[in-house]
């Protein structure tokens, strides 16, 4: 099953619990999904292949409240608000031949010393999996989707693309790359998962605003499990599982994440609280998602190895 990217098939820039779905899945169901990333002020003027669905999305579609472009959302049968979606990341490919970095005045880690906007376009060489910086330098990609999500409970109304939550959403994990499963808590009846805001390659914190962005072609699994329960969301790796914390206050984002981390080292081993927090100083690592998006992120890593038998 493939899903385009089209201007019926996207919405831009939020979550809704009441949105419609364009596609209907069952648990267990693999779905390839198609995204595009950038408004039309952030499109090269020449010399790059833009996507022609991308400028009819961008033509037809108007940015609000956030400026992220999502394809979705997809219905998972039976899904149901206090259930959990796992989100088997299967593949993840670059789609066209540029990507983007932008600062933008008043946003970003540091406004203040960067007052002025800058919008830049590097090349991708996809066969190579590589970009080209605007002074020649090249850089090792590693793609992944800085958004997905499922809807917010439909009492929450449409929520922007911009912050992350409970619901996912712009979580800017640079560690959600193929191979690894991201869980969601489920809000919204169908749990209504959307995906978008490719990044090519981005180091841990995006901190001028932007990764590298570009569109992507995901392939997902995405299975209801009815036997697990969670308030934010967790990911898991080949090698840890990381939880994860949001809040405008990194130092609450950090204490979110760890909290999150010590609850799951003791539902699955028989560790306790204060075991698990004495683990967590000597093998787990706290490390900065992003400083961007408004609620600041702060993800934990451990490696599996502590957690499972």
């Amino acid at each position: 099953m493939i899903l385009q990217s089209s201007p019926e098939t996207c919405h831009f820039g939020y979550f809704d619990g009441s949105e419609k779905a364009v596609e209907q899945v069952e648990s267990g169901d693999s779905i390839t999904i198609e995204t595009v990333s950038g408004g039309l002020g952030d499109l090269p003027a020449e010399g790059f292949n833009i996507l022609p669905e991308h400028l009819a999305i961008c033509d037809a579609l108007r940015p609000s409240p956030g400026p992220h472009i999502l394809t979705g959302p997809i219905a998972v049968e039976g899904a149901q608000p206090g259930d959990v979606l796992e989100v088997r990341i299967e593949a993840v490919d670059l789609r066209q031949d540029w990507g983007w970095t932008v600062i933008r005045p008043g946003r970003g880690t540091l406004p203040e010393d960067f007052p002025q906007g800058r919008l830049w376009h590097s090349r991708i060489d996809i066969a190579r999996r590589e970009a080209i910086l605007p002074w020649g330098a090249p850089l090792k990609l590693a793609p992944f989707f800085g958004i997905m999500g499922v809807a917010p409970a439909p009492e929450r109304g449409r929520i922007g693309s911009i912050e992350p939550g409970a619901h996912g959403g712009n979580i800017d994990l640079k560690e959600l790359v193929a191979g690894t499963t991201l869980y969601l808590p489920v809000w919204a009846a169908g749990a209504l998962f959307s995906v978008g805001d490719g990044h090519a390659v981005q180091g841990d914190g995006e901190v001028c605003l932007t990764a590298l962005e570009t569109a992507l072609t995901g392939r997902f699994t995405l299975i209801l499990r009815k036997d697990l329960s969670l308030s934010l969301p967790i990911a898991q790796t080949p090698t840890h599982l990381i939880t994860l914390g949001f809040d405008a206050d990194l130092d609450v984002a950090a204490k979110i994440a760890l909290r999150a981390m010590i609850a799951q080292i003791q539902a699955r081993t028989p560790r306790t609280a204060q075991e698990a927090y004495m683990l967590c100083s000597l093998a787990a690592d706290l490390r900065v998602t992003q400083l961007v998006d408004g609620e600041k992120g702060v993800h934990v890593m451990l490696a599996r190895e502590w957690v499972e038998d």
